[in-house]
């Protein structure tokens, strides 16, 4: 299921910094900045109201807004969304504005289906998760909520890769020179015959580590 686009109407912040921030919260709003694609920044408020109901409801996890502005419209993601350390009450948000080939750069979590049926798990297998995300580079209007993985068939011992999840037209691995491990079905000791096989899940998932440092 594609993510749905969120309208919001915002407002334009002339005066930036920790003193304007505060006035802003007093105000009952949440500063804001709306950055990227090659653009000046540009600061906003929204309400508190609707940013927190909003985030109680998980709105802000690859998600799509269409950001009323001085009667302009701006599609954005939430990039990154600031907590007080105390209250929990959000406190500021990053918006990264979609650029004009509408690809964004997005983390998408993983789902993990049948696992109750699934003939590795019912032999005493366990789910060895080495992805809990995947991140991709997706048009802005088809960001799934979740990569769905289907273990109604997976056997002690399987690896599933990145090759067998289903992605959206026009997405891709944002990592594209290695069909990179999601999760395994490892083994209990002996009777699973799984020792090797649980070394041979950690150490593909350190690998798998490695290689993202290198990248970074």
């Amino acid at each position: 299921m594609a993510t749905e686009t969120i309208e919001f109407e915002v407002a334009s912040r002339e005066r930036v910094g920790k003193g304007a921030a505060r006035q802003v919260r007093r105000e009952g709003r949440v500063p804001a900045v709306i950055y990227g694609d090659k653009k000046e920044p540009q600061a906003i408020s929204l309400d508190y109201k609707e940013v927190w109901k909003m985030y109680l409801k998980g709105q802000f996890t690859a998600k799509v807004f269409k950001l009323k502005l001085d009667g302009q419209e701006h599609l954005v993601v939430s990039r990154d969304v600031q907590l007080d350390p105390v209250k929990d009450t959000v406190v500021h948000v990053d918006f990264l504005r979609i650029g004009g080939d509408g690809l964004i750069r997005v983390a998408i979590p993983v789902k993990f289906l049948n696992e109750h049926i699934c003939p590795g798990m019912k032999r005493g297998g366990v789910l060895n998760v080495v992805r809990h995300d995947i991140e991709v580079w997706c048009p802005y209007d088809k960001i799934p909520d979740a990569f769905e993985i289907d273990l109604a068939e997976a056997q002690i011992g399987q690896s599933i890769h990145v090759s067998a999840v289903t992605m959206p037209e026009g997405a891709k691995p944002t990592i594209q020179d290695r069909d990179f491990t999601i999760a395994t079905i490892a083994g209990r000791g002996p009777a699973g015959g799984a020792e090797d096989e649980d070394e041979a899940a950690t150490d593909e998932a350190a690998a798998e580590g490695e290689g993202e440092e290198k990248q970074e």
